[in-house]
């Protein structure tokens, strides 16, 4: 069976930085592309980020580039998501998600597998 554990949200000030972990068992991590997602309250789920699993190619969306910084850990099975200069707006449940094969995609439907979310809320 497949788990997705995310790990690492938190309430921060504006400017200021977190981390995010995602630990996946039950699967062959080195074989799936890796997403971040985020939904907000009252918002549709956006995604965030996305490294592949071939070469670790890394996706980003407009709204977070050079911002935040997506890596993986095929050794350890993790995906984190360095989140810096955080903004009111980021807040939202972060979501991990599993792609076999995948390339990267923006789109969650792509994804086979999602855990169930850590939240990040940003103060101004």
């Amino acid at each position: 069976q497949v788990h997705l554990v995310e790990s690492g949200g938190g309430l921060v000030q504006a400017g200021e930085s977190l981390r995010l972990s995602c630990v996946a068992s039950g699967l062959t991590f080195s074989s799936y592309s890796m997403g971040w997602f985020r939904q907000a309250p009252g918002k549709e789920r956006e995604f965030v980020a996305a490294i592949t699993w071939s070469r670790s190619i890394t996706y980003y969306a407009e709204s977070v580039k050079g911002r935040f910084t997506i890596s993986r850990d095929n050794a350890k099975n993790t995906v984190s998501l360095q989140m810096n200069s955080l903004k009111p707006e980021d807040t939202a449940v972060y979501y991990c998600a599993a792609d076999f094969w995948g390339s990267g995609s923006s789109d969650v439907a792509a994804y086979e597998y999602r855990g169930q979310g850590t939240q990040v809320t940003v103060s101004s």
